[in-house]
């Protein structure tokens, strides 16, 4: 199972292998704090593309396209994740304040539609 949250959300029991997903640490979370197994800047968005979106010069659509293309060329880290997705539950934690449309779901349901 995957499953996305938020960074400033609490732990759970349930939550499994934690990943950040993001490419910069969140604001205002020291890295002792974060509980997380790891922190996986491979899988993220390149800072041209994360800005891009977050300067609102591309909607969501054509961002989740962009992304995706990019996910395409990192094989090795998505095949990993996917490998620790059917070994347990994957929570990618993410700092984005918009919990319907950000690269951390972008991801969760790349995960769940690839074919290795």
């Amino acid at each position: 199972m995957i499953q996305c949250k938020r960074v400033y959300e609490d732990a759970a029991e349930n939550d499994g292998y934690r990943v950040l997903v993001d490419r910069l640490w969140p604001r205002g979370i020291k890295k002792s704090d974060l509980a997380c197994d790891e922190w996986c800047k491979e899988v993220a968005p390149s800072t041209e593309l994360r800005k891009a979106f977050h300067g609102q010069t591309l909607d969501f659509a054509h961002f989740s396209k962009a992304y995706r293309a990019e996910l395409d060329k990192q094989t090795d880290e998505v095949k990993r994740l996917l490998h620790l997705s059917h070994q347990q539950t994957l929570t990618l934690l993410y700092g984005a304040r918009d919990t319907q449309q950000n690269h951390a779901l972008v991801l969760a349901d790349y995960l769940r539609h690839i074919t290795l």
